[in-house]
């Protein structure tokens, strides 16, 4: 990272660099100005143009129109790969195999810290973007979940803390970015190990916590803060402390932030953070419209583009078996219940559509003696927190959650990932999937339930170079515990209500599903769902409630 590259593309002096800490934070829903400078300082190469008119004889006033065309024309073709993200050919080659941390040039203070965490050698996405993040380069990353690209944008923004010898004082020099509360507080425990021996100092701000007790750090000074959009834009706005020293940038599952809906959030922030003499990162899984409009806001032009292709031709991790199971909606849970007692000594995470579903089977099969944590995004942050730390810390056991879970979190040594609800589409079944099977010599298993009305995803699997196999269950191996279950249900008044709200929820997230050529909601057998949470009486739903949800609204 650059120890204080002043770039000459820089996109735009903004006024917003001049914000002061106290200024009210104007409504900004105007697009930002992209890159008009860049135009400006283009050269023009008139012979050129010239020469490309022939041998036709134009009046002087056409030919000086036609010269005015041709010039906006190569300008225009100027910028765009000015500020066209570039692959250097050194990135797209297979030469980042065993490089070693130390090796990097890194400061003792860092190197110290990695060798503590047990890190020698870098993955592929960290040795492809640490040495130009080193040099001053901004990036727009593009990896596999699971790559280590938390490490490789946290070493070069503590190097330059370190560099610039940053000190509370100087308020905030470094600012991470990132979608949920769970995954920056992962991102918040990796930056506090990598500092234990450095002088700055790092802080976390996220939605639910304290933010009175946040301020008055933030106005003691935090030089590295970790941060979910709503709540910087909060502090940006309403809090006192200093960020005009801002000098790196990192905005980390870039596609996420903006589906959960933080589109204009990430506007407002960009529009009043400093970009003078700024570095900045963009991360993400998957490059869309969206994700490049706010790369383009975000970045100086001409960013190096770094994408960590897959060895073999599949979306997945290398050490990741994976496999789907049809069963009929009445059978779903039988078989889960029965998969979860045979593999008690493994470490589980079960994925399903809705936070009232969770609620319920968590709290189903707590009852009946098979002990399971649950996350979800009812849940208040400290409940939250103190569950993620704590399967984390589990060598066995079972967490059941929403999506919450399934992007960007570490969770150390899973050994099966069962999607009990479907993802959405290829994409979710691929960030859940990524919750196993992590780092170079990851392995993990998977495991997708599915109707035989949801065969159709497999298609849309195939065509993502998803590759599973079909796994069978033997009728004489799944537990017939379903009069006790309906029985239970039916006599235990709070479990009863819980399995209404459980199966409202499943129906609601059903119908707001966006592939609805696969999940088609009239053709569940109602009987055979309200049957899988142990109900005799199949419960009446509104569904329109969930087939109206926006994505704001979804979030686990």
């Amino acid at each position: 990272m650059a120890k204080t590259s002043k770039s000459k593309g820089n996109h735009k002096k903004s006024e917003t660099s001049k914000v002061s800490r106290k200024r009210s934070h104007e409504d900004s829903e105007s697009e930002v100005e992209d890159n008009e400078k860049v135009v400006e300082e283009l050269d023009a190469d008139f012979d050129e143009v010239a020469g490309l008119l022939g041998d036709d004889i134009e009046d002087p006033e056409s030919k000086s129109q036609s010269k005015k065309e041709k010039q906006k024309a190569k300008d225009e073709a100027k910028l765009e790969k000015l500020t066209k993200p570039q692959v250097s050919k050194e990135i797209t080659e297979d030469d980042s195999e065993n490089v070693l941390f130390e090796n990097a040039d890194l400061s003792e203070p860092t190197m110290r810290a990695i060798k503590e965490m047990g890190f020698t050698k870098m993955t592929k996405v960290q040795a492809k973007t640490i040495p130009p993040l080193l040099a001053g380069r901004d990036v727009l990353g593009a990896a596999k979940t699971g790559s280590g690209k938390t490490l490789a944008f946290l070493i070069p923004a503590i190097e330059l803390l370190y560099s610039l010898k940053i000190k509370p004082r100087n308020g905030t020099a470094v600012i991470i970015i990132t979608p949920t509360r769970e995954l920056a507080l992962q991102i918040f425990g990796v930056a506090r190990e990598l500092m234990q021996f450095h002088s700055q100092t790092c802080g976390i701000v996220i939605g639910g916590a304290d933010r009175r007790q946040e301020a008055t750090k933030l106005s003691k000074g935090v030089n590295l803060l970790v941060a979910t959009p709503g709540r910087l834009l909060d502090h940006l706005k309403n809090t006192q402390f200093v960020f005009s020293n801002l000098k790196a940038l990192v905005i980390d599952e870039a596609d996420r932030i903006l589906e959960i809906g933080f589109e204009d959030e990430m506007k407002q922030i960009i529009k009043v953070l400093p970009n003078e003499n700024r570095q900045s990162m963009l991360f993400s899984a998957t490059q869309t419209t969206k994700v490049e409009d706010l790369a383009r806001i975000s970045l100086r032009p001409g960013p190096l583009y770094i994408n960590v292709v897959p060895e073999k031709d599949v979306s997945t991790a290398d050490g990741l078996e994976q496999g789907y199971v049809v069963c009929d909606s009445d059978k779903r849970f039988l078989l889960l219940f029965s998969f979860l007692k045979r593999n008690v000594k493994k470490k589980i995470i079960v994925f399903l559509s809705s936070c009232n579903s969770v609620k319920f089977y968590s709290e189903l099969l707590n009852y009946i003696d098979l002990p399971v944590l649950d996350l979800h995004g009812k849940q208040k942050q400290q409940k939250r927190t103190n569950t993620f730390f704590e399967f984390c810390n589990a060598k066995q056991g079972i967490l059941v959650c929403t999506d919450v879970a399934a992007r960007g979190l570490d969770i150390p040594a899973v050994d099966w990932i069962v999607q009990f609800d479907p993802p959405d589409d290829p994409r979710d079944y691929i960030h859940r999937v990524g919750r196993t099977a992590r780092g170079t010599q990851g392995k993990g298993k998977s495991l997708m339930f599915l109707t035989p009305s949801e065969l159709g995803f497999l298609r849309y699997l195939k065509a993502a170079k998803v590759p599973l196999n079909e796994y069978e269950f033997p009728a004489n191996k799944i537990a017939n515990i379903q009069s006790q279950l309906t029985k239970l249900i039916k006599t235990n008044y709070l479990l009863n209500q819980s399995a209404k709200d459980g199966y409202r929820a499943y129906l609601q997230a059903y119908a707001s599903h966006g592939l609805k050529t696969v999940y088609q909601i009239d053709k569940l057998d109602l009987k055979k769902v309200s049957a899988s949470f142990g109900l005799d009486q199949v419960p009446r739903v509104n569904l329109s409630i969930g087939g109206t949800k926006t994505k704001k609204q979804k979030r686990s």
